[in-house]
């Protein structure tokens, strides 16, 4: 049995973030588990290593398919961190007429844009770069990646890790304290905890919503952004679909692009293949921005839906939306103080954002910090 004081399930902005502020707090008895091959959780990129039927080794990206935006003016927790960092950061383009489809069967037709107030920024090298940067803060041997949490086990003073690698061996791990950073609802439904959690803490969890986990992009990338030549700012919004609303994605430096938010319910794309979905998308594309829109140089369908380490089949029946967020860990019993909530929903001003994850994980932090500090001042 491996034993740390701190265990930290899930490898996305929240884990990583945790994980770095630990090793920038001198500790280091910590291990940050992630069930995917790879780290970033919801941040998820498309690049020349992504998938798609076109070839995408010529491509200069990445293009985010997971979240997109922040906005520094009030999540300055967040830009702080990107200050930090050192990540070049660029404004949403916007400038432009927007196509609209009104109805099923109307034609497209242009209107005014409109430049969104506080603006929308974006990272140079898509939100992965944020991935990758905090990660370079995190020694790698704490990371291990492939194991998938299936129970926790609350004793006296410790918390038992039972987690599974891709050909089924078993390992476990023994903790003071456990850092959940993954979603609250997908936490309670795939993790069986030992005792189980208050009841009214597991009908919290189970509640809130997982935000994105019922959603799909589509990104589409191209040799320029001809649609500026145009005078078109690169949005649309649909009601004939099958994506609702699009925005340009190009990066500064690097290829153009245009994404969407695809508006079928997640149920419904179940019974749809990727390859009929981008054809929908390409004509899509076609009837707002012209022929060529319709022939990009790659392609890529992203159905957070169909990710089992981010949807439960209760995230695909509910609409997407950014809930109140839950209690992070128990008010008393064995679980209090021992299991705390920090993933991006647990955070009280961004549940759901970016800016959340950071300010979920510092919360979290402190009051694992604060535990620790009176044991050592018992001791």
């Amino acid at each position: 049995m491996n034993k740390v004081r701190i265990a930290i399930v899930g490898g996305g902005l929240s884990g990583l973030h945790a994980a770095r502020r630990l090793e920038r707090q001198g500790i280091h008895d910590y291990v940050l588990l992630e069930a995917r091959d790879a780290l970033g959780g919801r941040i998820a990129s498309l690049d020349a290593s992504g998938t798609s039927t076109l070839d995408l080794a010529s491509v200069a990206g990445p293009f985010d398919l997971g979240p997109t935006w922040f906005w520094p003016d009030y999540q300055r927790q967040l830009h702080r961190l990107v200050e930090e960092l050192g990540l070049a950061h660029f404004a949403q383009f916007e400038s432009g007429d927007t196509v609209v489809e009104n109805s099923p069967t109307a034609p497209p037709v242009r209107v005014r844009g409109y430049v969104n107030s506080p603006t929308s920024m974006r990272l140079i090298g898509g939100m992965s770069a944020l991935i990758d940067a905090v990660r370079a803060g995190i020694d790698p041997e704490r990371i291990i990646t492939g194991l998938v949490v299936r129970s926790l086990r609350s004793e006296k003073d410790f918390v038992d890790l039972t987690s599974v690698d891709s050909a089924g061996r078993t390992s476990t791990w023994r903790a003071e304290h456990v850092l959940l950073a993954l979603p609250p609802r997908l936490a309670a439904q795939t993790i069986r905890f030992e005792p189980p959690l208050p009841e009214p803490l597991a009908d919290e969890w189970n509640s809130t919503a997982t935000w994105m986990a019922a959603q799909a992009k589509y990104v589409a990338v191209y040799d320029t952004p001809f649609w500026r030549e145009q005078g078109l700012s690169g949005e649309g919004r649909s009601r004939r679909g099958p994506m609702v609303e699009i925005h340009d994605a190009s990066m500064p430096g690097g290829s153009a692009a245009l994404f969407g938010f695809i508006g079928i319910p997640a149920q419904a794309r179940k019974t749809v293949d990727d390859d009929v979905m981008r054809a929908l998308c390409r004509a899509q594309m076609a009837r707002l921005f012209g022929p060529q829109a319709g022939t990009p140089r790659a392609d890529v369908v992203k159905d957070w839906a169909r990710e089992p380490f981010t949807a439960v089949p209760a995230d695909l029946a509910g609409e997407a939306s950014h809930g109140p967020a839950p209690s992070s860990m128990a008010s008393s019993g064995p679980w209090h103080g021992r299991l705390i909530g920090m993933a991006s929903e647990w955070s009280p001003q961004f549940p759901g954002y970016v800016a959340g994850a950071i300010e979920a994980a510092e919360l979290g932090l402190k009051v694992v910090l604060s535990a620790m500090a009176d044991t050592a001042g018992r001791e």
